[in-house]
């Protein structure tokens, strides 16, 4: 019995290391022979290429415009107008428990003298003003929201329950730009969503059609080994790995297209954003979004030559 182990070990670990030796041979040929194509092999990294840039183009877009939507928000602030009976020395004081609140980030109060001035400074009507009398204009609260107040249903409910407190006259806020930035968002973020479904099954269907035709140009070469006793899997794997390849070097060239886009608009995007007063760098993709661009260009290759090469290898079999 030990002499029986200790000869089925080296021969389990010699199956494992041709087994590894074999995959790696393919790896390596299934890219030579794509080397040896350059010409078509080129075409075809170009189709996925742009199949791949197309929705990793529209997912950083969307992830700049949510990183520049807080800031956005942080200009809508919330017009608190007080009941007559608030003086102005009760202004500070309520301007501070409403900053105090978690769904609030900052509270300014503006007393009724201040606000006076203001309309005095900036409407032109200071003369009219004076003719009353007496003060017309409410004290006001200006309230900024928090930073986790920022969807339009938070801010609905901030809205209405600064209108319970007893010293509001009413709150005030203009939502519906609001809904229309969000709503806006939505359909980006299901649009990047519904073009990366349609595009990845592209090049599913693109790296299916390479295989195909390769499998088609290789069909004696394929009869002969089966011949020889070459198993389906051998014969197999070569494709795959072609399809790999394929896949991967499509999803490299989509990343080096959306790296260089993000360095041209660079420099325009700045300028733009600096016309307005703000300060706006675009960010590149992350490492993980890199990694997962080149996992998903991989893993829709082999799934295309999978699903190509399970299907053709039935069909020929040698006469």
């Amino acid at each position: 019995m030990r002499s029986r182990r200790r000869l089925s070990q080296p021969t389990m670990h010699a199956r494992f290391q041709a087994y590894g030796v074999n995959h790696l041979r393919a790896l390596v040929l299934s890219l030579g022979k794509l080397y040896r194509a350059p010409f078509s092999s080129v075409l075809t990294l170009l189709v996925i290429a742009i199949a791949l840039t197309l929705p990793s183009l529209l997912y950083l877009i969307l992830g700049n415009l949510q990183q520049v939507t807080p800031q956005w928000d942080r200009t809508a602030q919330i017009s608190v107008f007080l009941e007559a009976s608030v003086t102005d020395d009760q202004v500070p004081a309520l301007a501070g428990r409403l900053a105090q609140r978690s769904d609030v980030a900052a509270a300014e109060g503006i007393t009724r003298e201040q606000a006076l001035e203001e309309f005095r400074t900036h409407s032109g009507f200071g003369d009219a003003v004076d003719a009353l009398g007496e003060n017309p204009l409410p004290a006001v609260i200006l309230v900024t929201p928090a930073l986790n107040t920022q969807s339009p249903n938070d801010l609905e409910a901030l809205v209405a329950s600064l209108n319970q407190l007893p010293e509001v006259e009413s709150a005030d806020m203009d939502m519906q730009w609001v809904q229309r930035l969000y709503a806006i968002m939505d359909t980006l973020e299901r649009t990047t969503e519904i073009l990366a479904l349609l595009l990845g099954l592209g090049v599913i269907l693109v790296v299916g059609n390479t295989i195909r035709l390769d499998i088609q140009n290789r069909r004696e070469e394929i009869e002969v080994a089966k011949l020889v006793g070459a198993t389906d899997a051998f014969i197999r794997r070569p494709f795959l790995y072609g399809g790999f390849w394929l896949g991967l070097g499509g999803a490299l060239t989509a990343l080096l297209i959306v790296t260089l886009t993000r360095i041209l608009l660079a420099h325009p995007v700045q300028d733009l954003a600096a016309l307005y007063g703000g300060q706006f760098g675009i960010q590149g993709l992350t490492a993980t979004d890199s990694l997962t661009l080149l996992a998903t260009g991989a893993t829709l290759g082999l799934a295309g030559s999978w699903v190509t090469v399970g299907r053709h290898l039935r069909d020929i079999e040698p006469s």
